[in-house]
């Protein structure tokens, strides 16, 4: 709409950000006529939603501050590639007003909230002021000066930002100065603006979020969602609607979430998310996006409607048809498959995925049915997962005339989902919708912390069958490598009473983990069982196993300079990540002991100790900053600092070693390599 208050039409619209936002954007344009623009950085060339852009503009580089968050390189794609109107997606810039004010400055249509509706909630300190003269109930705010031991604990936020970047759980007083400062620091890094605030939290919490679509004539509210369940305060399960709500809190809620927008006369799409206190029925606001949530879909599909149309017809100045939001009707519930690893402290995997299929997908982005199962995907197998953005993979969304059959459902489809190339959290988004507890209800952001839903690598010991079937494909792929003597069977050895010995490493736990077992013109077989194989191939073996036969999916990796081969088992009886490794290690290969090695690749952000220092056990040495989250190094053991290979700025790969803590009375072997 312009200044005159008349109605626009938008034709070709671009989509200021990435992946799988992108894509679910393009979805509804296409059903509406509209032509689409993708900007896309050097690291995401390759992705699904530059392709099926009608068009699309590169942004030289590859990091998000080179990029996407480039306004005036935007800016200047919308220009070239002649649209008329911008859509921001989530992340990035979509709530920035100075963005925004650059949008309409350039003439062109901005799908979101005014400027000032932006500036009046990016501030989560001066939106929970302007809340409480609204009546909405809000936390009290604490400093490092006034908080008492009666306050704890405390939690630790970025005023600026979400995503659970800057946040911190304070529950020592002497902590709380040191927390502040790392959150300032997570803070400035993720969003510019180190400003952080302290208030009051709640323990057994949930976090329930109402959606309000405001228009011309008033302000919508499209029921609520839980995203309780999460891990470093960024959501992992969502649902609609909230479980478990007693009827007079949820009208309160949408009652609240109403003012909240009315009070900035808000317009378009927006989320007004509360602290939820089950024990006595009491919530609090916690802000306000000025944007579509990742989690829409799950309103989408109990609602009936698509809120990226909504978005648009909001931005053109156009009344709302309510004729198309449909009756509300049963529940929905996504999840958020990540590249990361859950079992050691959820850090962000990257790398090639060479297989991701989903089976059962009734409709990707399917806006106008209620599909079984939608996926929301900016990935496809063969896709980069880059080191420069958010570890999401993709949104897989479960509708159902009930909640038991949703969660049923989407469990079922991720059991059987193909994921190959990159450790994902699948398996403890699987045992989560299966857990009684969460199956009950019983939802609340410390869940994960209560509930142990997969145990961690060390308590969990491998399976030998799929560490079998690992190994005979790896034989397969020796059989389809080899250039000479290709009648001679796979396997053979001519001291045929010794079996052959495979050797793997799990995940990223120290220890090795051996397998037997005989090959020849017979087949295949294992030392330990009876175990048959019926079918093999480097990609795919089929094990048969009191009687019961299984497939085994397996993703072999290239041989790395250590000899170290990375292989993927995927079957019914789970998945793990191994690392096959060689009969015999070159001893430049080997790290001094006490190397703090880097877990994934990334930028060090800081550095705490100088080489030469005494260090405690878990004392922070370094920080490594990757996917946009902040991870610190610490001390395994008590010691000396006796080697510090990197400094701030350093770029480091998987593996790589950080530091070398030396044990008291302990000398640095002569010629150890570290």
């Amino acid at each position: 709409m312009d200044s005159t208050g008349s109605t626009t039409v938008i034709n070709r619209l671009l989509v200021a950000n990435r992946g799988e936002i992108a894509r679910r954007v393009f979805a509804t344009c296409r059903r509406l006529g509209i032509e689409t623009v993708a900007v896309h950085s050097d690291a995401d060339a390759g992705l699904p939603f530059v392709r099926e852009a009608d068009a699309a503009v590169r942004l030289p580089g590859s990091s998000p501050a080179e990029t996407y968050l480039r306004a005036d390189l935007v800016l200047e794609a919308a220009r070239r590639s002649g649209a008329d109107a911008v859509h921001p997606g989530y992340g990035f810039l979509s709530e920035n007003a100075d963005f925004a004010r650059a949008v309409i400055a350039a003439g062109l249509t901005w799908v979101g909230p005014a400027p000032e509706s932006i500036e009046q909630m990016g501030s989560k300190i001066e939106s929970k002021r302007l809340m409480e003269v609204a009546g909405v109930p809000v936390l009290a705010n604490h400093t490092a000066g006034s908080a008492t031991e009666t306050d704890l604990p405390l939690l630790v936020k970025a005023s600026a930002g979400g995503g659970g970047r800057g946040m911190r759980v304070v529950r020592r007083l002497e902590d709380l100065p040191s927390e502040i400062a790392a959150a300032e620091a997570e803070a400035l890094s993720a969003f510019g603006d180190g400003t952080v605030f302290v208030e009051s939290y709640v323990e057994r919490g949930r976090h329930v979020e109402v959606q309000v679509l405001g228009h011309r004539d008033g302000v919508l509210v499209l029921g609520e969602r839980d995203c309780s369940l999460q891990r470093r305060h960024q959501k992992v399960v969502e649902e609609a609607p909230a479980p478990n709500l007693a009827d007079a809190v949820r009208e309160a809620l949408h009652e609240a979430a109403r003012a909240a927008a009315a009070a900035i006369d808000y317009r378009g799409a927006g989320t007004v998310e509360f602290l939820y206190d089950a024990e006595t029925e009491r919530f609090f606001f916690l802000e306000m996006n000025t944007r579509l949530q990742v989690e829409h879909p799950v309103t989408e599909l109990v609602h009936g409607v698509d809120l990226v149309e909504q978005q648009l017809a909001v931005a053109e100045g156009r009344a709302l048809d309510l004729r198309v939001i449909g009756e509300t009707y049963g529940h929905a519930i996504e999840v958020r498959l990540y590249a990361e690893d859950p079992a050691h402290d959820w850090q962000p995997q990257s790398g090639v995925l060479t297989r991701f299929e989903v089976p059962g997908v009734s409709g990707e982005f399917d806006l106008l049915n209620r599909p079984g199962l939608r996926l929301d995907s900016g990935f496809e197998s063969g896709s980069e997962v880059s080191t420069h953005y958010d570890a999401m993979l993709a949104k897989v969304i479960a509708w159902a005339p009930t909640r038991a059959e949703a969660a049923r459902r989407l469990a079922d489809a991720l059991s059987r989902a193909r994921l190959h190339g990159v450790v994902t959290n699948r398996d403890l988004l699987v045992a989560s919708l299966r857990d009684q507890a969460f199956l009950d209800g019983d939802v609340s952001t410390d869940f994960f912390d209560r509930r142990v839903i997969v145990p961690s690598e060390e308590q969990l010991p491998p399976d030998e069958h799929l560490l079998f079937a690992a190994a005979v494909a790896l034989a397969e792929r020796d059989r389809a490598d080899r250039r000479v003597q290709a009648g001679i069977p796979v396997a053979w050895r001519n001291v045929v009473s010794q079996p052959q010995r495979t050797v793997f490493a799990v995940g990223s736990r120290e220890g090795e983990h051996a397998v037997e077992w005989y090959g020849g013109r017979n087949g295949y077989a294992s030392v330990r069982d009876e175990t048959r194989v019926l079918a093999a191939s480097p990609d795919g073996v089929t094990i048969e196993v009191d009687r019961i036969s299984t497939e085994v999916l397996v993703a072999i990796g290239p041989v790395s300079a250590a000899g170290v081969r990375d292989v993927q088992v995927d079957s019914r009886l789970g998945s793990l990540h191994l690392r096959a490794l060689p009969r015999f290690v070159d001893p430049a290969d080997v790290v001094a002991q006490g190397s703090l090695l880097a877990p994934m690749p990334g930028t060090v952000v800081a550095v705490h100790l100088e080489s030469g220092d005494d260090v405690s056990t878990g004392q922070a040495v370094l920080v490594l900053e990757a996917m946009k989250m902040q991870h610190t190094i610490s001390a395994p053991t008590d010691g000396v600092l006796t080697e510090l290979a990197v400094a701030v700025g350093s770029q480091v790969a998987s593996g790589e070693v950080l530091a070398v803590v030396t044990p008291p009375d302990t000398e640095p072997a002569e010629g150890e390599n570290a």
